[in-house]
């Protein structure tokens, strides 16, 4: 795994390709838009979608962890997708990665599919926030605001960008969206989607390829 490292006075970011965010000085892991369950609220439409999407995302958290010993997780919005999504075997699992990592502070930035789906269950032990939150210098964010007095992290818009290559062949990749106000995290989840951004001048765009997290210096217009 190699990450990627954006200079921060409140504390150097680093930039994970589990598509996490880690600060070193504050022992906390950040990620956004979760969407546990949003494969079984399609299933449950009656959609055929793959399954294990949740234990996917779940061993990728754990994986994250891990490589920082992080002592706290912040969730910037969307941990579940929707009230349809709690599904048996779904919340389970949550339920048991949860007893696997009970001194874990778990803290989550309420976004706009939280509202919808409702607050995790009380045994998850899960402290929930409206935003803006702040956090030792830097305001926690879901969707990515206007101009404020310090940097801010959020997620909310699955951020990707098109690379496109001497043959003209092309591959859309997550990546780290970062602006002089504030910085937007990949979507955490297996089964998310992606959406393509298109960074302004100024802006810096950090791509996950592989196990790798890479600055790109320029992308499409």
């Amino acid at each position: 795994m190699t990450d990627a490292l954006l200079p921060h006075p409140a504390g150097d970011l680093r930039l994970m390709p589990e598509r996490a965010l880690f600060r070193e000085n504050v022992a906390t892991l950040y990620v956004a838009d979760a969407h546990v369950g949003k494969a079984a609220t399609f299933r449950a439409e009656r959609f055929a979608v793959p399954v294990g999407t949740t234990g996917g995302t779940l061993q990728r958290l754990d994986l994250a962890l891990a490589r920082t010993g992080a002592q706290r997780l912040v969730i910037l919005g969307d941990l579940l997708h929707a009230r349809t999504g709690r599904h048996r075997n779904t919340m389970q699992q949550l339920h048991a990665w949860r007893e696997r990592h009970a001194g874990l502070r778990i803290e989550l930035v309420r976004g706009n599919h939280d509202v919808s789906a409702g607050d995790p269950e009380a045994e998850l032990d899960i402290l929930c926030h409206n935003a803006p939150v702040s956090d030792a210098g830097l305001f926690l964010l879901h969707r990515p605001g206007p101009a404020m007095d310090r940097f801010w992290l959020a997620g909310h818009l699955h951020p990707a960008v098109t690379l496109v290559g001497t043959a003209r062949q092309s591959l859309l990749l997550p990546c780290f969206h970062c602006t002089p106000e504030g910085a937007v995290l990949p979507a955490f989840g297996d089964f998310t989607g992606r959406s393509e951004v298109f960074p302004a001048p100024g802006d810096r765009v950090f791509v996950i390829a592989n196990d790798e997290v890479i600055e790109v210096p320029r992308v499409r217009r």
